[in-house]
């Protein structure tokens, strides 16, 4: 499945949708969607190389968007639709003793989780819950989704075809690490919480 995804995802990139795709996949991601826009990005950078700080900026501002909608749930929705997003990722009941500790580290807790892997609509609507300051929350959220999808790109921009051979030809194990990253994400926010 995810070999179809990766093979689609190269395809899309030539396409005129793709930009489009990838706002879609990082907006949802820092509010409600599981899956990281690395899965999008990855492949639409190999495929188009020269591209790469246009995807890079692209992935940047919509999760950056994404995430004020993920921190607009939070402030304004938690008690219906934030707290059914919780409950569905089974985060609901450690979340209260989050929130009370979570302004005191706030800034640093933004830009860690979104620099990792770690699930980051779970941050955006943590902020609008506590009522991170939002301006702190935007800042941190810009420096750290930046950082994080302009290091891929530069790195896919810098060892270009050759990365592409190798995640073509382990792109098994490759599939493998991900999910293991993707999923010790979520089990960290269940322990953390």
């Amino acid at each position: 499945m995810l070999r179809r995804l990766y093979d689609w995802t190269i395809d899309l990139a030539a396409r005129r949708q793709a930009p489009w795709a990838l706002a879609a996949v990082s907006f949802a991601e820092s509010s409600f969607f599981p899956l990281p826009p690395d899965i999008v990005l990855i492949p639409m950078v190999l495929s188009q190389r020269q591209k790469a700080w246009a995807y890079a900026t692209i992935c940047t501002i919509a999760s950056v968007i994404g995430g004020m909608f993920g921190y607009a749930i939070g402030f304004f929705l938690f008690d219906t639709l934030g707290s059914y997003i919780l409950n569905l990722y089974g985060y609901q009941d450690a979340f209260s003793s989050f929130a009370t500790r979570y302004n005191d580290y706030g800034v640093w807790i933004v830009l860690i989780a979104g620099l990792t892997p770690f699930p980051y609509k779970v941050i955006t609507i943590a902020s609008g819950v506590t009522h991170l300051n939002f301006l702190v929350f935007m800042l941190a959220s810009i420096a750290a989704r930046g950082a994080r999808f302009f290091a891929v790109s530069a790195l896919l921009w810098w060892f270009g075809e050759p990365i592409r051979a190798f995640i073509d030809r382990y792109f098994g194990l490759l599939s493998i690490l991900f999910m293991v990253l993707l999923i010790g994400g979520f089990v960290a926010v269940r322990y953390i919480l």
